[in-house]
């Protein structure tokens, strides 16, 4: 898509309150490295925070500091963007949400730091070739990346008689069959932020369609009326037909939907490795409270596709300090040490190729080997395809989970909000 039509999309998309954002974020003298971050209350703040404590020791920089949650941070740093006054170097999402920001000339790219620092060395080279590299340049250092796989409290399952868990979509449905049987929710969702509910359409699609279909619908070469999605869709909504989801799933967070899961109220959960942190937060022991297994196989040979978020740390066209944010994004990715204890307690696995994946919990280290068997990796849905598209497709999840029976209204129309998205 060209610069000239990505400006507009990029114009559109931040149409929004700017109230979350205090207004323009600059640094004060040499030794400040301003930032701003989504790394807040049970995505890590706190051992965030730690981290950035032990770079200003060590690195005699002092960061100035401005965390905003999840949901305010995707429009709040396109409203900075648009404004220029983005801080020094801030979080991001690897995939389109980064093309989007660096097709509208707002980040610095980082090749000659990249060289400098020889992060070749230190980030893992399948990562690093799907997260970094943008129209030929690097802009974006990966700080972390995740899983998605189904959750599910031990217990449960084994209260349930399920001892073996399911490999198929057959042995899949009769696990939920079993779970409902025993007076059990089969599945917890808690998409009232709507992107919880993005994991089941990537899955479903992706294990029945495929990764090169799934990247045509990302790119607008595919449509969400194609029959493709209407499988999948179709399947998504046997699920709910059938009970095997909790009721009203907007009603929730995702914090919400964990917390059924830990308590038994039902039995698993298809979320991010992040759910580690927050479970081990609250006392649960990976292994013996909680597990996971990867989605199950629907059609017999569909590459095998795991999906997730990269997180990853970049710098603005405009910012002030580029040499300190440098040694902040190099500190906090190739600096062994600050990695483990990041990735341990925050639920997250590490591009650092440094990084000893015996440091990991028997949960995470089963997370790592899965990533690392799987044919492709693929960005989770709202990362995967441009912003102002994933708006559409993130409501029609939405609306899908409120009533299943429009399927087909839903498709109709997401089909021709996301071609318009798509051309603007």
């Amino acid at each position: 898509m060209p610069n000239l039509s990505r400006r507009k999309l990029f114009a559109a998309a931040i149409v929004a309150p700017t109230l979350m954002i205090a207004g323009p974020v600059t640094a004060q003298d040499k030794g400040d490295v301003t930032i701003s971050h989504y790394f807040t209350g049970e995505f890590g703040q706190k051992v965030f925070n730690e981290q950035v404590a032990k770079f200003e020791k060590d690195t005699g920089y002092k960061l100035k500091n401005s965390p905003i949650g999840h949901e305010d941070f995707k429009t709040g740093i396109l409203v900075q963007a648009a404004g220029k006054s983005l801080p020094d170097v801030f979080s991001y999402w690897a995939g389109a949400r980064v093309q989007f920001v660096v097709d509208s000339g707002a980040l610095h790219p980082i090749d000659d730091m990249w060289k400098k620092d020889g992060l070749d060395k230190v980030i893992a080279k399948s990562v690093a070739d799907s997260a970094t590299v943008y129209d030929g340049k690097r802009y974006l250092v990966p700080f972390n990346y995740h899983y998605a796989g189904m959750f599910y409290n031990t217990k449960v399952m084994a209260d349930a008689g399920i001892t073996e868990m399911p490999k198929t979509w057959e042995e899949f449905l009769a696990a939920c069959e079993t779970l409902k049987g025993k007076g059990v929710t089969p599945i917890a969702l808690g998409s009232k932020d709507r992107w919880p509910a993005q994991f089941w359409f990537d899955y479903l699609l992706l294990r029945t369609a495929g990764p090169e279909y799934r990247a045509k619908l990302m790119d607008g070469s595919a449509s969400y009326d194609d029959e493709e999605v209407k499988h999948a869709m179709g399947l998504w909504k046997e699920l709910v037909d059938k009970g095997y989801f909790v009721a009203n799933a907007n009603a929730d967070g995702w914090t919400d939907a964990s917390d059924k899961v830990a308590r038994g109220d039902a039995a698993m959960t298809l979320m991010g490795t992040w759910i580690t942190g927050y479970w081990n937060g609250i006392g649960l022991v990976p292994a013996d409270d909680y597990d996971f297994f990867p989605f199950p196989e629907i059609n017999a040979g569909v590459s095998n596709a795991v999906v997730g978020p990269v997180d990853g740390l970049v710098i603005a066209a405009n910012a002030e300090n580029v040499e300190g944010a440098e040694a902040f994004v190099d500190y906090m990715t190739a600096n062994v040490d600050v990695q483990t204890e990041w990735t341990k307690t925050y639920g997250a696995l590490s591009a650092n190729v440094n990084v000893d994946p015996a440091n990991y919990n028997a949960v995470m280290q089963k997370a790592f080997t899965t990533v690392a068997n799987a044919e492709t990796f693929a960005f989770n849905y709202d990362l995967a395809t441009p912003p102002p598209v994933a708006e559409v497709g993130l409501s029609m999840f939405a609306r899908f989970m409120d009533d299943p029976s429009k399927v087909d209204d839903i498709l109709a129309q997401a089909s021709s909000d996301a071609a318009g998205a798509f051309k603007q």
